[in-house]
């Protein structure tokens, strides 16, 4: 992918994430599109959808704007392409070994406690409100795309100049609409809510895609590795 002009790459990238990292885990966004969806219609799905995204693009803008002075920094890069796949390969075995669509984490207790804050402070009635609000609330978003931004930047899919950051942005917009779109319209027609079940085999499979994708940066990094050891060598 190092062949690629660094615009469309840096679009690519973020356009793929998106649709990773919103379909995958099975998190509050999701079920609550997939609750309310299917009892309240597909407009009303795809506004908690979007609202879900606009805050969403918020968290990616300042993963990618706050923090990008320190993943430049060799030590830095090297540091999180291996914490990446640290916290997906844990991640992904959380998520195999759930037993229920709720996954405990450390941030989850605090996120909620934000959450309940921020609901009763603002009172979100409409559907789009509602989205915003969950996300806002949700300190694992940010977290999320401080890890993912770190990483695009250590593996050079996205370039340190603004161009580039502002084009995988807009990936991510396109990327999280489209899920949001699609959920909300197969919802919608779906005539019911999901089983309990299934929302598990569905996490369950976001596990294994987690720790497929950890697998892939792990050979990245070994493969760094021995190109590194090699030029020492002779």
């Amino acid at each position: 992918m190092s062949d690629w002009p660094p615009i469309p790459l840096a679009a690519l990238v973020g356009f793929v994430s998106a649709l990773l990292f919103s379909s995958i885990p099975v998190g509050p966004i999701n079920l609550t599109i997939l609750n309310e969806g299917a009892q309240r219609g597909f407009k009303w799905a795809l506004l908690i959808g979007l609202g879900a995204s606009v805050m969403e693009l918020v968290y990616c803008a300042i993963a990618f704007t706050g923090f990008s002075s320190f993943f430049v920094i060799p030590e830095v890069k090297a540091f999180m392409q291996v914490f990446t796949f640290v916290f997906l390969l844990f991640l992904g075995m959380k998520f195999i070994s759930a037993q229920t669509v709720s996954v405990p984490m450390k941030l989850d207790a605090a996120s909620k406690k934000i959450e309940t804050r921020l609901e009763q402070k603002m009172h979100p009635h409409s559907a789009f409100m509602t989205g915003f609000v969950r996300v806002m609330g949700n300190l694992g978003v940010l977290l999320v795309w401080v890890v993912a931004a770190g990483n695009f930047m250590a593996h050079d899919w996205v370039d340190d100049t603004l161009p580039a950051k502002a084009v995988c942005v807009a990936g991510v917009a396109l990327g999280t609409n489209t899920w949001f779109l699609a959920l909300s319209f197969g919802v919608s027609r779906g005539h019911g809510r999901f089983s309990e079940s299934t929302l598990v085999r569905l996490q369950r499979l976001s596990g294994v895609c987690l720790i497929v994708f950890s697998c892939f940066d792990a050979g990245h990094i070994v493969w760094q590795l021995a190109k590194h050891l090699a030029r020492h060598k002779f």
